[in-house]
């Protein structure tokens, strides 16, 4: 039935806690697990073009090793977390993609054939959510695939 699970990891605590959840699933379902971590992109500095050209966006040496620095913290990461699921009898890869996360991950479902997304809602509630709002609702209304969503058990300070 899901032949592919899309599990979404930020590298927090409260993230992980999807990932008895998924694994549960890829065993019952015999199902292909990706751990997808996002890489928020930072914005770039807008550098005025030439009269009647457009601006163009100018990332630094900084940002951009920045980026780096975090794709690579978050590839070690993926990889230990698949390392897990694969001593459980779960086949698993891992990727890193750049962007937002709500939008990121809906592209990557739609350009990968994903059956089913597993998530956990970091718990926000009040003016944090209307400020920040949720990943996983946004995940919830545009991704029109089944959604696996957990609430954590206990929540980051």
């Amino acid at each position: 039935m899901f032949n592919k699970i899309l599990v979404c990891l930020d590298g927090s605590d409260i993230a992980e806690q999807i990932l008895p959840y998924a694994t549960e699933q890829a065993l019952h379902f015999n199902s292909k697990v990706v751990l997808l971590q996002v890489i928020t992109t930072p914005t770039g500095m807008v550098v005025p073009g030439i009269p009647g050209e457009p601006s163009q966006p100018m990332q630094p040496t900084a940002m951009l090793e920045l980026v780096k620095k975090e794709e690579d913290e978050a590839g070690a990461y993926l990889a230990q977390m698949a390392e897990m699921l694969k001593a459980k009898g779960v086949e698993v890869e891992w990727t890193t993609v750049q962007g937002t996360p709500g939008s990121s991950i809906i592209q990557y479902t739609d350009e990968n054939e994903v059956d089913l997304i597993a998530i956990a809602t970091h718990g926000r509630g009040g003016l944090r959510r209307l400020v920040f709002g949720s990943v996983a609702e946004f995940v919830l209304k545009e991704s029109g695939l089944p959604v696996l969503v957990i609430r954590p058990k206990e929540s980051e300070t």
